[in-house]
């Protein structure tokens, strides 16, 4: 594939002090990263980079890998598949030995392609579509797919919540929500429950106000939003306005719905669940020490986006010191080998590069996010 060079507006660099100013050395191992640092996505690509930087910071402090510090170098690509190409080429052009990234399906499946035919490592630590780690052997993921929280809100809807009827409102413009939907209602299929209505809107659509009406004659047990939580907070608004009674159920991208609304409108999610990576009431000792040190640092709560990237962090530090190289080719076959328990679970890759770990159910409730179960990967 031909590359494009264009100028990008952003670059972060943080070495070992964290000085985005400090002059790179030779002594360092350059780790390149990518997201949406600006524009509508930027929330996102933000957490991940407050996450990562946590992570690098951490290492650096205690010594660095293989006796270096790690240099990190992030790019913003705006959530743009074009941008994200762009970025890439600039991180390998600048020596990086592994890329962290990016955020969004659409970009990084773009990058993925190309990095997959460079034998690149690259590890996204968000993005959910399930092709993405079909490109090749060098790319990976920390999350996991569309189609598994698909499964696992079809199950959970059947077992903990004794649906028979289910309605999807679908952004029929994101392979996310797109991959969720297919899966759910295949899995909904198996259990038994009914699709009551399905009905679908576009990427950029406010008002769903004509949908959710239609939702509401066939008075569904759960509706199912698969979409980020800025959206989410919209839609169930809209829903409970239309005077939808449904229990809202959602995947990851809903984790930060609480802060996407005015406290007086808590009450409009409560009894809602979501798939997510971790429970902020987990009391496992790394993940307070990162919840805690996330909060003094950057004075807000982390999203599941920061602890992921993180963990991706992690993922990196253990393969080049278990392949004590930076070398490309050793480096992917020590990443397929990852055995780590990250703040976000413990983490294995299948034969897909695909994670194997377990899943959190989330339950909202009081403007609050509450541990309700956790479902083993099979």
């Amino acid at each position: 594939m031909k590359k494009i060079i264009t100028f990008l507006t952003t670059i972060f660099i943080l070495t070992g002090c964290g000085d985005s100013n400090v002059q790179q050395d030779n002594s360092s191992i350059k780790i390149g990263g990518m997201g949406p640092l600006t524009g509508s996505a930027a929330i996102y690509g933000t957490s991940i980079e407050n996450g990562a930087k946590l992570a690098f910071e951490e290492i650096n402090s205690n010594g660095g890998v293989l006796g270096k510090k790690l240099e990190y170098i992030s790019l913003d690509e705006k959530a743009d598949p074009i941008e994200a190409v762009n970025a890439y080429n600039k991180l390998i052009d600048s020596g990086v030995s592994a890329i962290i990234g990016s955020v969004t399906s659409k970009s990084t499946l773009a990058v993925a392609e190309i990095a997959s035919q460079d034998g690149i490592p690259m590890i996204t630590p968000t993005a959910t579509q399930i092709d993405i780690t079909k490109e090749g052997s060098s790319v990976f993921r920390t999350c996991f797919t569309d189609p598994y929280q698909g499964s696992v809100l079809a199950k959970f809807s059947k077992d903990k919540l004794n649906a028979k009827t289910a309605a999807i409102l679908v952004n029929t413009s994101s392979d996310y929500s797109d991959g969720i939907t297919k899966a759910f209602i295949a899995q909904a299929n198996k259990e038994g429950i009914t699709i009551v209505a399905k009905e679908g809107y576009s990427e950029n659509d406010k008002d769903f106000k004509a949908q959710l009406t239609k939702i509401k004659g066939e008075n569904p047990d759960v509706l199912m939003i698969p979409e980020y939580y800025e959206q989410s907070a919209l839609i169930a608004t809209q829903a409970r306005e239309v005077g939808i009674k449904s229990t809202f159920i959602g995947p990851d991208g809903w984790d930060g719905i609480i802060k996407a609304l005015d406290p007086s409108a808590y009450t409009t999610v409560d009894n809602s669940y979501f798939t997510n990576h971790y429970s902020s009431e987990d009391q496992n000792e790394r993940l307070q020490a990162f919840l805690t040190k996330y909060r003094d640092t950057y004075k807000e709560e982390p999203t599941a986006f920061s602890a992921l990237a993180y963990d991706t962090v992690y993922v990196l530090k253990s393969a080049i010191e278990s392949a004590n190289s930076v070398d490309k080719n050793e480096l992917v076959e020590a990443i397929k080998k990852t055995d780590l328990d990250g703040i976000t679970g413990h983490l294995t890759f299948d034969k897909n590069n695909n994670p194997v770990k377990a899943v959190t159910l989330i339950k909202v409730k009081d403007g609050k996010y509450i541990f309700d179960s956790l479902v083993e990967t099979k």
